[in-house]
């Protein structure tokens, strides 16, 4: 009997795009003799829909003619497990109600990568693929991401957070708060969004403002961070659980501007580029695989990379980016990680002998597995202290126990 995924995608969030194109290239890979794959797309504004026409990312060029021809669902738990149920239709023409095994988010971003849509699955009690919510909110904020790294004596570049209430109060006081904690040149960016949005490299303090102004723009809460002049960035997956995981190869993806941006990654590179087609997302960008770095190096980041997956108590498959300083031996600074990587990070494990359809598989077999320790858990005592309770005038504070 075939395992049910539900694969989840979309959502509210500045790379909405950019969680269809990865969602898409791990429905083709999913192997269909061992799963029934339903597609859930997530509006804009919430709204989950399902239908076939979900599979062909040529569809999503017209967002609302798609959505018009699409199914809104919602899920439900009963007795038997956790089932999609239709919202559309008649008593007699509604289709009925489909059992979920497995949810699988392929999302990016705010309102659902940081640990909502966990929240929602654990809410829901069915096994899901990705990080749990502890660790994908923590993965989100990049300045909670580094305080976890300190703690666990892992290298991070020096930072300094603000919020954009303080902020817009007092622009020069956070202006001097930041020169005198990081110093130029930096790199301020939002501490809660992927995919380079709202990211800008500040180089002098007539920048410093403007900089601000774009990030407070996207989130309520800023990181300034340390630029390095001779900068090379390197990547690595991890795939596992905090049990027992393993790193990919590394690589070095080639930039066309001074940091990584979202054009590099999605657009096809240079700003004047034009692509014909669909993008294939993080799978389309330039990169060396392995990256060009000596054996010891590779190994360090892998190893650092299982280190900060364990801190973080990570699970499924993520990807941590890294910042090389050439100009002082190739010292290693953990930059960010990704627990919902673009195009699930499978180029990487590819490289790495892994096959895409095999690397599903595997995190399917992970999500399993924690919810079998779940399952095992203790969650409620079988006991109705109400029971025995009389309640007066003044409510349950004047009860007698």
């Amino acid at each position: 009997m075939k395992t049910t995924i539900a694969v989840f995608f979309g959502c509210r969030s500045v790379e909405h795009e950019v969680s269809i194109i990865s969602a898409v290239q791990a429905m083709r890979s999913i192997n269909r003799e061992k799963y029934d794959i339903i597609p859930v797309y997530v509006d804009k504004n919430g709204a989950m829909l399902t239908g076939k026409n979900l599979f062909d990312i040529e569809n999503f060029k017209d967002i609302d003619k798609l959505c018009k021809e699409s199914e809104p669902v919602t899920f439900i738990k009963d007795g038997s497990g956790v089932k999609m149920h239709f919202l559309s239709g008649g008593l007699f023409k509604k289709p009925k109600d489909i059992s979920i095994d497995l949810a699988f988010p392929v999302v990016h971003g705010t309102n659902c990568e940081d640990g909502t849509m966990a929240g929602y699955f654990e809410f829901l009690g069915i096994p899901y693929i990705s990080c749990d919510i502890v660790s994908a909110a923590v993965g989100m904020d990049k300045s909670v991401f580094k305080d976890v790294l300190l703690k666990a004596g892992l290298p991070v570049l020096d930072y300094f957070t603000f919020r954009k209430r303080e902020y817009l109060l007092n622009k020069e006081k956070i202006k001097k708060q930041i020169e005198e904690n990081v110093g130029y040149p930096l790199i301020i960016k939002p501490v809660n969004l992927g995919s380079s949005v709202g990211i800008t490299k500040v180089n002098n303090e007539s920048e410093l403002i403007d900089a601000c102004d774009l990030a407070v723009s996207f989130a309520d809460k800023i990181l300034a961070e340390r630029a390095i002049t001779g900068l090379r960035e390197i990547n690595c997956s991890v795939l596992g659980d905090p049990d027992e995981c393993e790193a990919s190869v590394c690589e070095e993806p080639f930039m066309h501007d001074e940091i990584l941006s979202y054009n590099d990654k999605y657009l096809g590179g240079s700003k004047s580029s034009k692509r014909e087609g669909p993008s294939k997302g993080m799978a389309s960008l330039g990169r060396k695989i392995p990256a060009d770095i000596p054996t010891e190096k590779s190994e360090e980041i892998r190893d650092i990379s299982k280190k900060i997956f364990k801190a973080i108590g990570a699970s499924g498959v993520v990807r941590i980016d890294y910042l090389l300083d050439t100009n002082d031996n190739d010292k290693v600074y953990a930059n960010e990680i990704n627990t919902i990587p673009g195009s699930l990070a499978f180029y990487l494990w590819e490289a790495s002998g892994l096959k895409y359809t095999d690397m599903l598989d595997r995190l399917v077999e992970i999500a399993f597995k924690r919810q079998r320790n779940r399952d095992n858990l203790t969650f409620t005592i079988e006991t109705n202290i109400l029971s025995g309770v009389s309640f007066g005038s003044k409510g349950a504070k004047g009860s007698k126990m």
